[in-house]
């Protein structure tokens, strides 16, 4: 990311002849890497933006690849003192070591958000409750679970890794009455996150009184009393919680090295009737195919709104569906309301990143953030990836979602020179509060 901010050379090395630098992150990969630059052990040189470029390329035609940071995914995890973690899994949540002995597990489980919201209030006690008794069942997982190999079985038992997750923080939101991307929304969203980090150490530190701690505990961040805020250099936010007295209990063990993980929860939101994970929604109505047929779903929230001052009915419906699911256009329906129920395409991105990042203080793993843009270009990519860069996210995007196009495109693909894409690239970095990305 610095070379290619900088427009300098990206080396391409064989890991063979150039060993070390998969072990390395942070300023030890970059002092290992340009030494073997130096030592002239370059496989191919290439511009670094080149390479950019064809990833760009790559995430707007398929939406993938999904990018992971190395170094905030190690240098923000309570494993460091194992070793250097490589890789995630499927859904770019989970951060853990993995070697050769071991194999990482992730032991997963969310909370539907929806129910802690009684009379336009949030219970912030009965979630650190839920969030307590959902480490005490996942905790029981680890030893009752089967494992097909046993480097499984070694790391889940040495290192005790959970992550809770959530659904339906859309769905709070709307109950609450807030526009996603509003300031008290960005509030909301810290508070749920820390109340679950909180609870979930809470019964953690009580775990390892009574059966002991993870047997790779001491040497660990958390043993020194760092905890996943104080990595990212950030206060805590509800002042009902007392952090001082969490920190010196946390030295004296923990049970599981890592608590919160949010996952996409695609299948079971669908179940529990709630939006995904943390994602704003994606349409006010859209059609869902089972197995027995066709069915017409529409955001229930937005008909409660809606008939409660008496605008619901099959003309809005079908203006709505007129309207690809998006209620902007409809000047009749209230602008609050027409603020709240903004779908993932009328949400700016930034938010989306900023959000992910306030909340990353007290998500000890990471975040199956997805990126949303109708229509991407080279510029409005580039500066998404260096926000969420710079912003310090472990998962910088999962998938890149887009809007099909309403017919097919002739395009070209320009040379080197008078790269039309490569002026995008410059312009994005040089103005980056000027990008479309921030734009809705």
């Amino acid at each position: 990311m610095k070379r290619v901010k900088a427009d300098e050379d990206w080396t391409l090395m064989c890991p063979h002849k150039c060993p070390g630098l998969s072990d390395a992150c942070g300023s030890d990969f970059e002092a290992l890497y340009t030494q073997y630059e130096a030592e002239g052990m370059a496989k191919e040189t290439v511009k670094a933006r080149d390479l950019w470029l064809q990833i760009l390329r790559s995430q707007m035609e398929t939406g993938t690849p999904y990018i992971c940071y190395k170094d905030a995914a190690n240098q923000k995890s309570n494993q460091k003192n194992l070793g250097t973690i490589k890789s995630s899994n499927l859904c770019a949540e989970i951060m853990e070591y993995s070697d050769k002995d071991e194999t990482a597990v992730c032991n997963l489980a969310s909370i539907a958000l929806p129910k802690f919201v009684n009379g336009g209030k949030f219970d912030f006690e009965a979630l650190r409750d839920t969030a307590s008794e959902l480490v005490g069942n996942l905790d029981l997982l680890i030893d009752k679970n089967h494992y097909p190999v046993p480097e499984t079985y070694t790391s889940n038992s040495r290192h005790r890794p959970i992550g809770i997750g959530v659904q339906g923080l859309a769905d709070v939101f709307a109950l609450m009455k807030m526009a996603f991307d509003s300031p008290e929304a960005r509030m909301l969203n810290k508070r749920i996150h820390e109340n679950i980090y909180y609870g979930a150490l809470r019964r953690s530190i009580a775990l390892a009184g009574e059966k002991g701690s993870y047997s790779t505990f001491e040497g660990s961040p958390a043993s020194q009393g760092i905890l996943q805020f104080d990595m990212w250099g950030a206060d805590p936010v509800d002042g009902d919680l007392d952090w001082s007295a969490m920190r010196e209990a946390v030295k004296k063990g923990l049970r599981n090295s890592l608590l919160v993980a949010l996952m996409p929860t695609a299948s079971t939101s669908q179940i529990l009737g709630n939006n995904e994970c943390f994602e704003p929604i994606t349409s006010n109505i859209y059609v869902r195919r089972v197995l027995s047929g066709e069915f017409v779903v529409v955001n229930k929230h937005l008909v409660n709104d809606l008939d409660a001052i008496g605008l619901w009915g099959d003309g809005v419906k079908n203006d709505i569906i007129r309207h690809n699911g998006s209620v902007q256009e409809l000047a009749y329906i209230p602008e609050d309301i027409r603020a709240r129920y903004r779908t993932v395409w009328e949400v700016s991105q930034k938010s989306i990143i900023d959000m992910s990042a306030d909340r990353g203080a007290y998500v000890c793993q990471s975040q199956s953030m997805n990126l949303f843009l109708p229509s991407p270009s080279v510029g409005q990519m580039n500066s998404m990836h260096f926000y969420a860069w710079e912003k310090g996210l472990k998962t910088g995007m999962y998938y890149l979602r887009s809007k099909p196009a309403g017919a097919a495109k002739k395009i070209t693909i320009a040379s080197s020179s008078g790269n039309k894409d490569e002026e995008a690239l410059v312009c994005s970095i040089e103005n980056p509060e000027a990008c479309d990305m921030c734009s809705s």
